[in-house]
Formats: structure tokens, C-alpha cells, sequence
């Protein structure tokens, strides 16, 4: 069974890249959906975080508060990269099960879907780390029109996170979309089969 990790920044169209791999049999793994699900349901990460961070990060149903923890790391680096390296050991853990799982039923790969893919380590799991992107313009737009923010917004979002030099010098393949939605799929899907055997 083959491990792609899938990377790039917002915007770029790694959804469509991840349908045309879920199309092809394989099983998607979103991290961010992986660290939610955690941060709502795992007691051992809560006690994890809670003994870094102090209880102030929870709500009143004793929950990690997402906007409580940001607010505690987010302007003070040490405690970011702490936070990583609390919730990459516990969001790794997770991946691991999902992928036994997927090669149990049988499924030729498994898609991480990771915005930190390179810098958490777990691209280098991966049989192939695709990087997908997209000009600028395109995805600033995209963002806009997806989640419904003002466009200084969504130009703030694109500027806060790797240039494309990062992920051309990280990834095994990378994925240009600056075309039509069918085009870009159609340019993965020929990617993918060689990946897939």
C-alpha cells in the first residue's frame, strides 16, 4: 500500500487533488480533521496540554477552548513549538491507526492530507510527497470565495505560510493548478496512476 503525503498552501486545490486519490480507492487522512477530533475527544491530550498550558486553555465542560490555547501560544514561540510537539506525537499516533486500518480492508494508498506535512515529520512516512500550487492571485481569490472573508484577510492567510520554493524543495512531485478545475484534476489523475500501481 502507498503513502502519499499531500501539502501545499490554502487555496491551492488540494481538495480536488484528494478526490481524484479517494476516486482511485484510496483512503484520505485530513490531519486538521485528525487534531480537531482530538482535541475534543482525547482525555490523555487534554492532560497533555493541560500540563504544559494550565487549565486556563479549557471551557467550562472542561474541553481544550481552541481560541483560549491560541491565544496562549500564537505570541510566544516556545510555547507554539510545544504545543507541535505535544499534538504531532498524539496526531502521528492517530495517522498510524488509520493507515493499519486502510491496509486491512485492502486500499492501494493512503492520502495525508497535511498543511505541516514537511516541517511535522510525517512526510517522511511517505512513499511520495506531493506538493500542490497555484499562483497567488488564484488562491487568494479561492479563499475569498470559499469562506466568505474580505480579501486583506485571505491576503494576510496566503502571506503567513510557505512560498512555493519551500515545497519545491520538500516534495517528491509537485502539482501546478492554474487552469480550469477539470484540467488540474485531470493533471493529478495522471500523477496518481503512476503512483498507485
Amino acid at each position: 500500500m502507498k503513502r502519499i503525503g499531500i501539502t501545499g498552501p490554502t487555496g491551492a486545490g488540494k481538495t480536488t487533488a484528494l478526490n481524484v486519490l479517494s476516486a482511485l480507492g484510496a483512503h484520505i487522512i485530513d490531519a486538521d480533521q485528525v487534531y480537531h477530533h482530538l482535541l475534543e475527544d482525547s482525555a490523555p491530550l487534554r492532560e497533555a496540554l493541560t500540563g504544559r498550558f494550565g487549565t486556563a486553555i479549557l471551557n467550562q465542560a472542561g474541553k481544550v477552548d481552541r481560541k483560549a490555547l491560541g491565544n496562549v501560544v500564537f505570541a510566544d514561540p516556545e510555547a507554539l513549538a510545544d504545543l507541535n510537539a505535544i499534538t504531532h506525537r498524539f496526531i502521528t499516533g492517530e495517522i498510524d491507526r488509520q493507515v493499519a486500518r486502510a491496509e486491512a480492508e485492502g486500499r492501494p494508498a493512503v492520502a495525508i492530507d497535511a498543511i505541516a506535512l514537511i516541517e511535522s515529520g510525517v512526510g517522511e512516512t511517505c512513499d511520495a510527497v506531493v506538493g500542490i500550487l497555484a499562483p497567488k492571485e488564484m488562491r487568494v481569490r479561492r479563499i475569498m470565495a470559499r469562506e466568505g472573508i474580505s480579501e486583506a484577510y485571505a491576503r494576510k492567510r496566503v502571506e503567513a505560510q510557505q512560498g512555493d520554493d519551500f515545497f519545491r524543495a520538500h516534495c517528491t512531485h509537485i502539482l501546478e493548478n492554474q487552469g480550469s478545475p477539470e484540467e488540474f484534476a485531470q493533471k493529478a489523475l495522471a500523477l496518481f496512476q503512476t503512483l498507485i500501481p
